[in-house]
């Protein structure tokens, strides 16, 4: 229970120094700095995902497709990395996954209602990292967003890159 505590203090306190630094290079932070940050936060947790992924298969039999790791990112890296198995995974069978978590334990803390809903993308830009760093690992390179319409609701949309 104790290092659930310490891991969400440590998130809300990455998001907070990545953009306070920011806004201390300029007067303030437009859209563009705003992205800036995003991209800062995306680049942090892609590293920390690429370290899990391959600390958590290091014993593992290799995959036999895309679905499979799919399915393993799902229950056992989410459990492992948010508490919790994602609620629901859709695909369209090309290469496009959303996965949906109900509870998603990063939002919970800000807000249960709309009243934070504006600053959840810079509080996702991190998990999206995650995600994508551990799927790059395991051989997929994708693009992974995430949107939020209910907090602490979140939907995150994986597509698989398709190498020619």
């Amino acid at each position: 229970m104790a290092d659930q505590c310490l891991f969400d203090f440590l998130h809300m306190e990455i998001v907070s120094h990545v953009y306070k630094e920011q806004q201390s290079n300029k007067e303030q932070v437009d859209s563009k700095d705003g992205a800036l940050c995003i991209s800062v936060l995306e680049s942090l947790g892609f590293r920390v995902g690429q370290g899990l992924i391959e600390r958590m298969t290091r014993d593992s039999p290799s995959f036999k497709d895309e679905l499979d790791i799919m399915k393993f990112i799902c229950k056992d890296f989410w459990t492992k990395v948010f508490r919790r198995q994602v609620d629901n995974l859709r695909t369209n069978h090309q290469g496009t996954y959303v996965l949906q978590d109900n509870k998603f334990s990063l939002l919970t803390p800000l807000s249960s209602g709309k009243q934070y809903l504006d600053q959840a993308p810079k509080y996702l830009a991190f998990s999206c990292g995650v995600v994508r760093g551990a799927l790059c690992n395991l051989g997929l390179e994708s693009v992974v967003t995430a949107e939020v319409s209910i907090m602490p609701s979140c939907k995150f949309q994986v597509v698989i890159q398709k190498l020619s």
